[in-house]
């Protein structure tokens, strides 16, 4: 869980977005890729999704500065068809891939009523709710999942089986916040999970779900963008390019009006607010709902920057010769 950190400095977004833009050049990138990396990560900063925002621009950086991934890819479409298509990332980040890929399937999906898009040769793509967003003005209902480049060794826990595991889904509201699930479905059994032993022994059944889970994400969004199960038979000429990912959309309108269901939507919302909080929490949301509460939060009061946050980026930052946005030296 992405939780606000209890020490921070708050930083305003157009700062943050600024600085991580300048990092992006500073090591190669064009300035249209810079912006549209910066947007997206401070974006997540925004919603509260730190372990997906700006701080991961200090690793994104040095791959970029040395080599592991192409800093001047060139996207490019390699297989279309009407309601589908294949997009090559060219050993750049996922992000330019998977944001190309989502605005052509947006668009097949509008013409066609329902599309989907695979990206292949590329780096990390960030959180799957980025895409998934993009397509909230559109009346479309939407799945994003990715895969990554897996090393299994007999004799491992069962559930390294599951990879990185994230995926988002979303349903659009009318005048409340829009349904918006985005997570990694194994994420609470990694091996650093201090609770994982004592979550399979209390939950196996949501264990074997969450595995589940993580082997479609391998699957659709790995294999089939032609990341092998053994790496000794990848061909790869970035070595940081070991992901892929899948887009689908459809139109509401192929099932129902839009409008009948987004007031159904907005009806769920508002409903899922009366109840009981769960233990811990005050207020009941709907996923997405949060996060959009804190995006409103952060956009009038500044991103909160954690110690550990501000440390990585402003390690980076040095090495680049930049200063981050809350230097005063």
């Amino acid at each position: 869980m992405n939780l606000p950190p209890s020490e921070y400095i708050s930083v305003r977004h157009e700062a943050l977005q600024s600085f991580i833009a300048g990092m992006g050049q500073r090591v190669g990138l064009t300035a249209d890729k810079a912006e549209l990396l910066a947007a997206m990560l401070t974006a997540n900063d925004l919603r509260g999704v730190f372990s997906h925002g700006t701080t991961q621009m200090a690793t994104y950086a040095r791959l970029l500065r040395d080599g592991i991934l192409n800093n001047q890819p060139d996207v490019h479409i390699a297989k279309e068809t009407p309601v589908s298509v294949l997009v090559d990332g060219d050993g750049g980040l996922g992000y330019f891939a998977s944001h190309r890929a989502t605005l052509i399937v947006i668009e097949k999906a509008k013409a066609q009523g329902m599309a989907v898009g695979l990206t292949r040769n590329h780096g990390h793509f960030g959180a799957a709710g980025l895409y998934t967003r993009m397509t909230l003005g559109h009346d479309l209902l939407c799945f994003v999942t990715s895969g990554h480049q897996l090393d299994l060794k007999a004799g491992e826990h069962l559930l390294s089986a599951a990879g990185g595991s994230p995926m988002s889904f979303a349903s659009p509201a009318d005048e409340e916040e829009s349904l918006l699930l985005d997570f990694g479905a194994i994420h609470d059994l990694y091996a650093s999970s201090p609770h994982r032993d004592e979550i399979i022994r209390l939950a196996p059944g949501s264990v074997f779900r969450a595995l589940g889970l993580g082997a479609v994400c391998q699957s659709w969004g790995g294999f089939l963008a032609g990341v092998p199960l053994d790496p000794s038979r990848a061909r790869r000429t970035w070595a940081g390019a070991n992901q892929g990912s899948l887009i689908m959309a459809f139109r509401i309108d192929l099932f129902l009006d839009p409008q009948q269901f987004k007031r159904e939507m907005d009806a769920y919302v508002r409903a899922v607010k009366t109840l009981q909080p769960l233990a811990g929490f005050s207020e009941s949301y709907l996923p997405g709902g949060a996060e959009a509460a804190r995006d409103r939060l952060y956009r009038a009061q500044g991103i909160p920057v954690g110690p550990e946050h501000q440390r990585r980026l402003a390690e980076a930052a040095q090495e680049l010769g930049l200063r981050p946005p809350w230097s005063t030296a």
